[in-house]
Order: structure tokens, then C-alpha cells, then sequence
């Protein structure tokens, strides 16, 4: 087992770290997602190294999940089935990307691993983030009833018979084969060992892969992060490289805004959560797009950087990622009191009205 040594907190980052998880934990119970593609690089621009950041957020999550798939089970929005399921995959995926993350980290050091975390971050968030807004403002134009329609490809799904590994989903109301379960979960715990986040592939698989609507995909992610997210924490744990105070800090401050995203899902449009997942992902990707020369540089593989070039592209990056945070949770808070507004103006008053 490696030792690490972690880096020093002081009141300042403790208190960073706090807000982050609150906002983190506030995209997380809204969309789905575990909330990582803002922790993770939150906590890289202290200077944690990318496989402790994996590693940290890996072990705040599972319990944070099991809180918001709890609060969302009780609006009726988790298949559990579907989430238990696409998990037991998942925690093959997390133990194989658990498994390349420790390699590149032996091979290469910390700036290996940043490197490795960020090309992956900036990658699959430039894919997934494009698709999905996209997607949103087709959906915007076209209104809500036409995007929760399943499309061709899940239709595809849907139409195929595989004798012996045909499954009943409550959210689908009909029966698939789990031979379609089983590669989504394998992948959306391969990247979650990666960059600490499934849900990117965990959430739009279902929604647009097996059809299910965003509320249920969303929600039943939750599921998935946390039966992987026991196992991913085990494996990194025991090589020594989750810091359990990165870990506590950031799941007291997640712990309150999973609840208040959770409960901004019921007043919402579909739409307005793929609005979120877009926004945040496209904003993150250009954050850790600007820090990729900079690993580059340290590894040799570009021309050496001064000092103060290096320093203003990781400011540069950080002011962009926090941008992101208030990004995601202003749409959230904003969508959350509009729609409490609505519900309160359609409910009858009947204690003004005593003839009523």
C-alpha cells in the first residue's frame, strides 16, 4: 500500500471546499450526475494530485447518492431495478479504470494523472455536453411532450428480442434485453475509476440508448453511483489514495444541496435538466482544456513554459470552473423558485375563501 502525502488544509480551503460540495451536491440531486465534473477540478487546482481527486470524490459520493436516490424514490422517479442492474456492471467498469488510473500514476507521477483526468474530462464532456444542448434546444423549440419521446435509437432497443435476457422496466413500461444494460454500465463505471463521473454517460445512455425520460434517468443514476461507488472507494482506499478529509468536507456541503436539487426536479421541465447537464459540461470542458499545456509542458512533451504563463492559464482555468458552479446553480435555484411560484399560485386558497 502507497503512502501520499495529502496536501495541507487550512479554515480558507476547508471552507472552499464546503461551498463546492453544497453546489456539487445541488447539480448532483437536480440531474443525476455525481456532481464530479466540478468537485474533481475543484479540488486539482488546490494541487491534489488527479488520482486522489478520482479517489476522494469516489468515497464522498456513494453515500451522497444513497441520499439523493432515497429522496427522489420517494417522488416515484427510480427504477430501482434499471439502477441495480446497470450498477453490478458498473462496478466491473470502476474496477478496470481503477486499475489504469494507478498504472499511469506509477508511470508518469501526479502529472501523469492530472494530464490523464484532464484529456479524459475535456474529451468526453466536449461529446456528451454538445449532444445534450443540442438535444435541449430541439427540445425547447419542439416542446416537452415531443423530447420525452423515445428516438429512433432506444425505438431500435425496444423492438429487439433476445431470448432468455429480456428484463420488465417500471420506467420503460415494457421489457429489453439486459444485453443492452450490461456495455452502458460497464462504460459509465469505466469513466466514472476515470474522472469520478458516470453519470455523463450513466444519464443520457438511458435517456437516449433504453428511452427512459430525464426525471427517471436522472434519478436512477443515483442508484448506479452508489453500488459502484462502494466497490470504486474499496479499490482506491487500499492502495492509498482517497484522503478521507477531501472526502468528509466536500459530502457535509453535498449532503444539503442533494436534497434542495432533488426537490427541484419536481418543478420543472425535462428540458431545463438538460439544460443544466450542457451548460455545466461545456463550461468545465474549457476550463480543463486551458490547464492540458500545462501538463504538457511539465512532462517535456511541449516546449518548457515560463512560470508566470503556467500560473495564468490555472487562474485563468479555475475562474471558469467556479464560473460553471454558479452557472449550474443559478438555473437550478432560478427554476426551483419559479416553479414554487407556479405551484403556489395554482393552489386554491382556501383559507381566504371560508365559504370554499
Amino acid at each position: 500500500m502507497e503512502t501520499l502525502d495529502f496536501i495541507q488544509l487550512d479554515p480558507v480551503n476547508g471552507i472552499y471546499l464546503f461551498i463546492v460540495g453544497f453546489v456539487g451536491g445541488l447539480v448532483s440531486g437536480f440531474i443525476g450526475s455525481g456532481g464530479a465534473f466540478v468537485l474533481t477540478p475543484a479540488m486539482m487546482s488546490l494541487g491534489v494530485p488527479g488520482i486522489v481527486a478520482v479517489a476522494s470524490n469516489m468515497c464522498h459520493k456513494f453515500p451522497k447518492a444513497l441520499v439523493g436516490a432515497v429522496k427522489r424514490a420517494r417522488y416515484g422517479q427510480v427504477d430501482l431495478k434499471m439502477g441495480l442492474i446497470m450498477g453490478l456492471s458498473a462496478e466491473a467498469g470502476v474496477l478496470t479504470g481503477a486499475h489504469y488510473q494507478e498504472l499511469i500514476k506509477q508511470r508518469f507521477g501526479d502529472v501523469g494523472s492530472n494530464l490523464y483526468v484532464s484529456v479524459a474530462f475535456v474529451t468526453v464532456l466536449g461529446i456528451v455536453g454538445g449532444f445534450v444542448m443540442r438535444d435541449t434546444i430541439r427540445a425547447h423549440r419542439l416542446g416537452t411532450t415531443e423530447e420525452e419521446k423515445p428516438g429512433r435509437l432506444a425505438q431500435w432497443v425496444h423492438g429487439i428480442h433476445i431470448p432468455g435476457t429480456m428484463v420488465y422496466f417500471p420506467s420503460l413500461g415494457r421489457r429489453i434485453s439486459v444485453l443492452f444494460t450490461i456495455p452502458l454500465g460497464f462504460a459509465t463505471g469505466l469513466l466514472a475509476a476515470t474522472i469520478a463521473v458516470g453519470g455523463f454517460i450513466g444519464v443520457p445512455a438511458q435517456i437516449y440508448v433504453l428511452g427512459m425520460n430525464s426525471l427517471m434517468a436522472s434519478a436512477t443514476e443515483l442508484v448506479i453511483a452508489f453500488v459502484m461507488g462502494v466497490g470504486g472507494t474499496i479499490k482506491f482506499a487500499w492502495s492509498g489514495y482517497v484522503d478521507i478529509r477531501l472526502a468528509m468536507i466536500i459530502l457535509a456541503g453535498s449532503l444539503f444541496g442533494i436534497q434542495l436539487g432533488a426537490i427541484g426536479t419536481t418543478y420543472v421541465k425535462p428540458y431545463v435538466i438538460k439544460l443544466v447537464m450542457g451548460v455545466i459540461m461545456l463550461t468545465v470542458m474549457v476550463s480543463r482544456a486551458l490547464v492540458i499545456p500545462v501538463y504538457l509542458s511539465q512532462l517535456n512533451w511541449l516546449p518548457p513554459m515560463a512560470p508566470e504563463t503556467m500560473h495564468l492559464m490555472k487562474s485563468v482555468s479555475f475562474s471558469i470552473m467556479i464560473l460553471a458552479l454558479f452557472l449550474g446553480a443559478g438555473i437550478i435555484l432560478r427554476a426551483l423558485i419559479q416553479g414554487r411560484r407556479a405551484a403556489n399560485a395554482a393552489t386554491p386558497d382556501l383559507v381566504a375563501d371560508p365559504a370554499t
